[in-house]
């Protein structure tokens, strides 16, 4: 056998590269089919591994890659007849395999590390899933560094001694990754931004709950389920609303007006006044009002016999009174907040008379049905206090006006 392998140096190299890649093959076989299955076995025992977001089988199974590259890397020498170029290129390439291969487990266990960060309480106030992405970045930047190195058969060192002259590309090359990573610094030191938040960024059209914050961008879900993607230094330079503040707070303002006619504002006579008397939001502030009344009017003397001189009711003040009142024994509205019903600045639309306010809850649908209600209320009793509310004319006025 000696002799014909002699005689055949060809057939003693292709019999040992042969028994070479089928030892590789076993080893994969062995570490795939039975070690890794093993681990994942005992790995589903665990909370962790129960955890369909977490994934730690990624990582054992990019790092069964390892093997049967180390073996072909270290048994290459041992064929006989081998060229020396070849040993050096078979070798090279499975060492830059390794590291590809290192490189990978490691970006997967970072994704595990990240994903049982997310199901802790602290990961919408501080997500890392940008520090995460630049990390995995520069791993792989070092990974390529040392892929190149182990391929030419030359010192990392070398390459990275030349890479100074690159600074000034690089920087240019990503210079949007480093905006991007400053301003997530920024964002994260202050607190500006959290999963979860609702922000309006009219700019980039953005109205809705921040779902994603990462590297480049922020994901924004807006309530019509559509999906904003934000450049992340947009939310350092442009200017954007927080709604957190209000969501914190437990109240959501109620700011809105109703638009009185003018020409329905006049003084109350005693009939109404008593009429008015029935209200049970209004009998104290009418009977303290009145007292008020009477003195000064008492104070006039002779002059008070003109009604221009003497202080009088008014159907508008009485309303806003009552407005106050109601809203002050509202168990819907939040009595620890800013509460005021004020007028406006006249105008062509009218008197406006704003309710300024704020509600027990935060709740979108519960606002608004809240603040309907109130507002149903006001506007079906605004002929009790004689008043009208403004709008413009419609076709069924002019008919009327014709009809006359």
């Amino acid at each position: 056998m000696s002799e014909f392998t002699a005689q055949y140096p060809i057939v003693e190299t292709v019999g040992a590269l042969a028994v070479l890649l089928v030892l590789a093959f076993l080893a994969n076989f062995l570490v795939k089919r039975v070690l890794l299955r093993v681990v994942e076995h005992l790995l589903s025992r665990t909370p962790l591994g129960q955890r369909p977001d977490i994934r730690v089988q990624e990582v054992n199974r990019r790092l069964a890659n390892i093997v049967p590259a180390i073996i072909i890397s270290s048994g290459i020498a041992l064929v006989p007849h081998m060229p020396v170029a070849a040993i050096t290129v078979v070798k090279n390439v499975a060492n830059a395999f390794v590291i590809l291969t290192l490189a990978m487990a490691l970006a997967a266990a970072i994704d595990v590390g990240e994903a049982i960060y997310r199901r802790g309480p602290k990961a919408s106030l501080k997500p890392i899933k940008g520090y995460v992405q630049i990390f995995k970045i520069s791993i792989y930047a070092i990974a390529a560094i040392l892929i190149i190195a182990a391929l030419i058969d030359q010192s990392p060192l070398i390459l990275l001694s030349g890479l100074g002259a690159m600074a000034a590309v690089l920087i240019l090359v990503f210079q949007d990754t480093l905006l991007s990573l400053v301003a997530g610094v920024q964002i994260s030191s202050t607190d500006m931004v959290r999963l979860g938040d609702w922000i309006e960024m009219p700019a980039a059209d953005a109205d809705g709950d921040v779902i994603e914050i990462s590297l480049y961008t922020v994901r924004v879900q807006n309530w019509d389920k559509t999906i904003t993607s934000i450049p992340i230094r947009k939310l350092v330079t442009d200017s954007f609303k927080n709604w957190r503040g209000m969501t914190e707070s437990g109240g959501r303002r109620i700011k809105r007006a109703i638009h009185l006619d003018q020409t329905s504002i006049r003084f109350l006579d005693p009939e109404e006044i008593d009429f008015l008397h029935g209200f049970r939001h209004l009998t104290p502030y009418l009977d303290q009002k009145q007292e008020e009344l009477r003195g000064w009017n008492a104070g006039l003397g002779d002059k008070g016999e003109v009604k221009a001189n003497t202080r009088r009711l008014t159907n508008v003040g009485t309303f806003r009174a009552y407005v106050e009142a109601y809203l002050r024994n509202h168990p819907r509205i939040h009595q620890n907040m800013s509460l005021m019903v004020r007028q406006l600045q006249p105008g062509r639309e009218g008197l406006p008379i704003e309710l300024y306010c704020f509600t027990t809850t935060t709740v979108w649908r519960d606002y608004e049905a809240i603040q309907s209600d109130i507002f149903d209320h006001l506007f079906a009793l605004l002929p009790e206090f004689g008043l009208r509310v403004f709008q413009d004319p419609v076709g069924s006025d002019f008919r009327q006006l014709g009809r006359q």
